[in-house]
């Protein structure tokens, strides 16, 4: 068992509660900040998924793994934006019916358990693309916790329930990185299945967050989020 690919894995999911603490409590993160922070998560991960992810996918399983990488992006549209059309990053302040809050957490879990999946993968590859990929997912898991927290108290659910939507999320992500190492199919194509996931919540869950939004700091966060990965990258030797 990889016990790296675990420990970073549990770094990651513990994003999720943290965000959702910072719900429950009523902490307020500036908009602008979580701005910010989702500009730069979605060039990380989309320089993650088009740099190393789809490469390393297509070197091992050759021309077949464009099909593993667009099952990926499919289930996360799916499940985010067919099964569950109210979701969206960051804090919710609209009322939301409880069939929507409890299809976002669904939705998210198969999100996270890739998420697992990913981390465990690229550590399968190498520790430094182990590494660089949970440096993508750590940066969306904050505005991910504080997303479901949110949804699920803005549908009249309790605290405690918010917490446990958002401890859901950051168990479905160990338990992808767990079965990553024991069930041969998720071994074999954890990673071009991974990186059709990257790929959608960088390039269509988190750019439209930001994208119409006025003024020059959203884009070169953006761009920040490419630059940053791009040096990582060749400081790790990916």
């Amino acid at each position: 068992m990889n016990t790296l690919a675990l420990t970073y894995t549990a770094i990651a999911a513990s994003a999720n509660l943290i965000g959702a603490v910072a719900v429950v409590s009523r902490s307020r993160w500036s908009v602008r900040a979580l701005d910010n922070m989702v500009a730069l998560s979605a060039g990380f991960m989309i320089s993650v998924a088009l740099l190393d992810l789809i490469p390393d996918s297509i070197l091992t399983h050759g021309p077949g793994a464009g099909l593993i990488i667009l099952i990926g992006y499919l289930l996360v549209h799916l499940t985010q934006h067919t099964l569950a059309p109210h979701f969206h990053f960051g804090e919710e302040v609209h009322h939301v019916t409880k069939v929507a809050s409890f299809s976002a957490l669904a939705g998210l879990m198969l999100h996270t358990f890739v998420d697992g999946v990913a981390i465990a993968s690229g550590f399968g590859v190498s520790e430094g693309l182990g590494v660089l990929v949970f440096l993508a997912i750590l940066l969306h898991k904050l505005p991910e916790g504080l997303a479901i927290s949110s949804l699920f108290l803005a549908a009249g659910e309790s605290r405690g329930a918010a917490l446990a939507a958002s401890g859901a999320l950051a168990m479905s992500s160990l338990l992808g990185a767990l079965l990553t190492q024991h069930v041969p199919l998720l071994e074999e194509y954890g990673l071009p299945l991974a990186a059709g996931v990257t790929l959608y919540v960088g390039a269509s869950n988190l750019v439209p967050e930001f994208q119409g939004k006025k003024g020059w700091n959203l884009p070169l966060s953006f761009f920040l989020g490419c630059a940053i990965y791009y040096a990582a990258r060749r400081i790790v030797g990916s």
